[in-house]
């Protein structure tokens, strides 16, 4: 096991020193990436050097010492670190959302549950366990898949449907006839299970894990229609879900330039034809280029206009029809073009892709597995054409809709 020394530096206050920092530890993680991968989970110490970077204080506001980074910015930073390695950059994106989960909490607690702003959160926020109302809280139980990171964090979120007296609870003022809430529990709370066996982001840990029995105090849970912090773009329903095509899109640019590099330095065996001087390789490497560009470019020009309208003082309900469904619309454009750009350029580079020490192999798994998330999913198309058409979305949340 490689073990990297962490240099002992003063904490970023700004985005362009935390964006600094991922730029110079992607490196770090492409050389650590196979590593990464056989581990199953972040080495204690690449936790560490993705704390250095500032990556898990992005979304604190100054109101709490933190940079207070735009979506755009944290989307950059994303970038930075998915370039290196994608396992890290997916568990820095899930890890960061503590400064976005406070806002929902009441600020003194979130004073108090997040000491540090460098804390780590993980877990799984569709309501797959069982909240028992009990005086002053609740008692949670339940299995959740998929907690990214949830090995090295300090807080677990999930989300659970809530009980009382063992009979759906229906929220008070009758919006919800069974009510559903997010828990936030102390990581040794948690039992997890090592069940992370993928075809890729072998390294992010994402293993399910339980829980029974375990009192969360009310002040401890959430519900993404209710902000008590501080308004402003990042208090919205959707804000946890802007940056993770940060991680795609930094897998597909890694993608691109190794690509080009690798075929500045070949020559067909039976010709002598140099790749660079190659219709095909020159067709293939324009046409992801423009595929990547087009996909980046829809990602940033949503996010910048929801941001526009946000941080002015308006809603999401003052974005026009279009502008809102084109946010999660770009996601998924997003990750399934990234895809199909690994894709394409691992059978340029034929079978110089296919060995586990080549880049491509990993890159090829991640972008497989990244497009299986629900954000990838017919669904956040579902949603945005349904709200297009004045009909119900299935998953409204990815439209700020709660």
């Amino acid at each position: 096991m490689t073990t990297t020394q962490v240099p002992v530096t003063s904490p970023p206050q700004t985005a362009a020193e935390i964006l600094d920092r991922a730029k110079a530890l992607a490196p770090v993680l492409r050389e650590r990436a196979a590593e990464i991968e056989r581990a199953r989970t972040l080495p204690a110490d690449v936790v560490e050097l993705l704390r250095g970077t500032g990556v898990f204080r992005m979304c604190f506001g100054e109101e709490r010492g933190g940079p207070g980074l735009t979506s755009m910015e944290q989307t950059q930073v994303v970038e930075a670190l998915a370039y290196g390695d994608a396992s890290a950059a997916w568990c820095a994106v899930i890890g960061a959302n503590g400064g976005i989960y406070s806002r929902f909490l009441d600020q003194g607690v979130a004073r108090g549950m997040f000491s540090s702003i460098d804390m780590v959160v993980a877990g799984l926020l569709q309501p797959s366990g069982r909240a028992e109302r009990v005086p002053g809280g609740y008692r949670l139980s339940g299995r959740w898949s998929f907690g990214s990171g949830v090995n090295h964090s300090d807080w677990v979120m999930s989300g659970a449907f809530v009980f009382q007296d063992g009979q759906p609870y229906a929220s008070p003022d009758g919006s919800n006839p069974h009510e559903s809430r997010q828990f936030l529990v102390p990581r040794s709370d948690v039992d997890v299970l090592d069940n992370w066996e993928t075809t890729g982001l072998c390294g992010s840990g994402s293993s399910d894990y339980t829980m029974t029995d375990v009192y969360v105090p009310e002040e401890h849970t959430l519900t993404f229609d209710t902000v008590k912090g501080t308004p402003g773009p990042l208090a919205q329903p959707d804000s946890f879900t802007r940056t993770m095509c940060g991680v795609p899109l930094g897998v597909a640019r890694a993608a691109l330039d190794h690509a080009r590099e690798t075929a500045l330095k070949r020559f067909d065996r039976m010709t002598g034809t140099a790749w660079a001087d190659t219709f095909r390789v020159q067709v293939t490497l324009a046409e992801c280029e423009a595929e990547y560009n087009a996909a980046r470019a829809g990602i940033y020009a949503a996010m910048t206009r929801q941001w526009e309208v946000l941080s002015a003082g308006g809603t999401l309900d003052d974005l026009t029809r279009w502008e809102r469904a084109a946010c999660p619309l770009s996601w998924v454009h997003a990750f399934r073009t990234s895809r199909r750009i690994v894709d394409r350029l691992y059978d340029l580079l034929q079978a110089w892709s296919i060995n586990r020490s080549s880049p491509m192999d990993r890159w090829l798994r991640d972008t497989t597995t990244l497009c299986q998330h629900l954000i990838a999913h017919d669904r956040i198309l579902q949603s945005a054409g349904a709200y297009l058409l004045d009909s119900k979305p299935e998953f409204g949340i990815c439209l700020g809709i709660v």
